[in-house]
């Protein structure tokens, strides 16, 4: 039952899903509109997010219209996302990035039911609060964030692997198969996403240049480096790794295209960020490296399916050598030795040959 004085929420017909952040939190967070759709069939599902992350989720038959949250170059005013959320007249909102400024924005804008987490001080904005400690990473993110659902009774199992429902647009398809054919790439090649924005514990960038190496030599297989602008000469430096067979892409593509490039890949592999969950998504093999901090280990933020493998370095959790921030060196992260990389990545592949090509292997 709804709190007195609050409209019953049965069958919204306008349902805003706020996430505003990087592009894997947005991936994470699109099982949301796999659960509100199965609830709520005739529901109109709109998405609050930032261009760049939100840009990946447009086509989707899940989501029926993006809102964004920045312009060209810087966030909107409060005043003009207030604006906005309430133009669109919305029955309830599902604020799955928490911040004080969103919940004031689905505040003001007077939208009727507002679901968001319980344990912030900015809560008394919402007036459907969930109690979960994400802190404590007990749950996977994507769970997380459908358990959220709770509040409009809508189931909220989840089962592997991750519902996306991305569409990758024509454009970007084209675009991804012309780079690869000017770089000699006409069959199988691997993704290494070798940087995190800052978002992550990274693996050494020596021990994913030399990863690089091995899977152009033993595995016979070219490899493609992603990034951004600013980690084009860490994607350079390992695309030298893999010799003749290395070539970077990075600071070159849209999302759209990285969508597209990773959709055709044998194999991606990366340390905590979105390509990898791009490459859940997509149902490619990835290999993830992560550190032993609980609130950003795999079980938390792991790609979210089956066809994976996550290597964590050994000892205790909330080691002392990983008390830096983000994106900056952990030594426990470089233990983490490039022979178990190299035979987790050799297993991802034999198990891909054995699911494409059974009867070979009988």
């Amino acid at each position: 039952m709804a709190p007195p004085g609050e409209r019953q929420v049965t069958g919204p017909s306008r349902i805003l899903v706020v996430r505003t952040d990087r592009l894997g939190d947005v991936i994470l967070t699109l099982p949301v509109f796999s659960h509100l759709r199965r609830r709520f069939p005739e529901a109109r599902l709109v998405l609050l997010a930032g261009r760049y992350a939100g840009a990946i989720v447009a086509g989707s038959p899940q989501v029926d219209e993006i809102l964004w949250y920045d312009g060209p170059e810087r966030i909107l005013p409060l005043r003009a996302v207030t604006r906005m959320l309430r133009a669109g007249r919305f029955d309830a909102a599902v604020v799955v990035h928490p911040t004080a400024r969103l919940a004031l924005a689905v505040f003001l804008a007077g939208i009727p039911v507002r679901i968001g987490t319980g344990y912030r001080w900015y809560s008394f904005l919402f007036n459907r609060r969930v109690f979960t400690h994400r802190k404590t990473a007990e749950r996977h993110e994507a769970e997380y964030n459908v358990a959220l659902l709770g509040a409009l009774g809508c189931d909220t199992a989840m089962r592997k692997p991750l519902e996306a429902h991305l569409v990758i647009p024509a454009g970007a398809q084209e675009s991804i198969a012309a780079r690869l054919r000017a770089a000699g790439i006409a069959g199988d090649f691997a993704v290494i996403h070798p940087g995190s924005g800052g978002s992550a514990r990274e693996w050494p960038q020596e021990s994913f240049a030399a990863l690089a190496g091995r899977i152009a030599a033993g595995l016979s297989l070219p490899v493609v480096t992603t990034g951004t602008a600013r980690e084009i000469p860490v994607a350079e430096a390992v695309a030298r790794g893999g010799g003749p067979r290395g070539v970077s892409f990075a600071g070159a593509l849209t999302v759209q295209e990285l969508a597209a490039l990773i959709a055709r890949a044998s194999l991606v592999i990366g340390n905590s960020t979105g390509p990898l969950h791009l490459g859940t998504a997509f149902g490619v093999p990835v290999l993830g490296f992560y550190p032993r901090i609980p609130v950003m280990g795999p079980g938390r933020w792991g790609p979210y399916t089956e066809n994976a493998r996550v290597l964590v370095a050994d000892g205790p959790p909330d080691c002392d050598e990983c008390d830096g921030a983000p994106g900056t060196p952990c030594a426990c992260m470089a233990r983490i030795s490039v022979e178990r990389a190299y035979a987790a990545a050799a297993e991802l592949l034999a198990r891909r040959a054995i699911t494409e090509h059974p009867s070979t292997h009988e």
